[in-house]
């Protein structure tokens, strides 16, 4: 019982019936990752499917230079590694941010099981197709946009994903995840010197605010939005 319960939080399986997803428990032990765990690479065994059950993972590449390049970053309910779905190895990698719980499909069983159910392969590149856009769109900011206006980008979308915790009366947003500079400087293709220099300048023009040292960004959604806009 308790793996179904984290296979019906899972969005591709949203809606799937009790019995439906009992049928799945099978397909899907659970593992548990500690934190920074690598779950996917290319110098693993390919599967086609991952399945976020808890926690949080983050999508990277390697460019030319041997620098970690963030994609993006996954929380429960999430799934990843579709994009090589039809391809025998992803040139991707995962790593947990914290501890999560993880279960894996192989090819052939996810195959059984899309081919059984209609709306779930519908719903499943879909699921593709929006991560594939997402892709792109911050690939185009990281080829035509300055660093200020990629963090711009990133902050928001970061906001869209983990943003709540909102303060009475206000339009700051609190962010559900502890992302380091390092972090934000891989995500935007920087260096953490520079995302160090453009955060003080947000946090001086009242966008961003942290209180303390180990604590998760504030961020004024309105004012945020208003400086993506009119950022070249």
């Amino acid at each position: 019982m308790e793996t179904i319960k984290y296979l019906s939080r899972i969005d591709l399986f949203s809606g799937l019936s009790e019995e439906e997803l009992r049928r799945l428990d099978v397909a899907t032990p659970i593992c548990t990752h500690e934190k920074g765990a690598v779950v996917a690479s290319p110098h693993l065994e390919a599967k086609v499917l991952y399945l976020v059950k808890s926690g949080k993972v983050r999508i990277y590449k390697l460019t030319e230079e041997g620098k970690e390049l963030t994609l993006d970053i996954l929380r429960t309910g999430h799934v990843f590694g579709e994009m090589t779905s039809f391809k025998t190895r992803s040139h991707m990698y995962a790593v947990t941010m914290e501890e999560s719980i993880i279960c894996e499909i192989d090819r052939q069983q996810f195959r059984e099981i899309i081919s059984k159910k209609s709306e779930l392969a519908l719903k499943y590149i879909d699921i593709v197709t929006a991560r594939l856009s997402e892709v792109e769109e911050m690939l185009e900011y990281m080829a035509y946009g300055s660093v200020r206006k990629r963090l711009l980008f990133l902050l928001n979308k970061l906001l869209g994903k983990f943003g709540s915790n909102h303060l009475v009366d206000s339009e700051w947003v609190q962010l559900e995840i502890a992302i380091t500079h390092q972090e934000l400087a891989s995500m935007t293709g920087s260096l953490r010197e520079t995302v160090t220099s453009i955060l003080n300048q947000l946090v001086s023009e009242g966008l961003v605010r942290k209180e303390g040292i180990r604590r998760n960004y504030w961020i004024h959604q309105r004012r945020l939005q208003d400086a993506l806009s009119t950022c070249s």
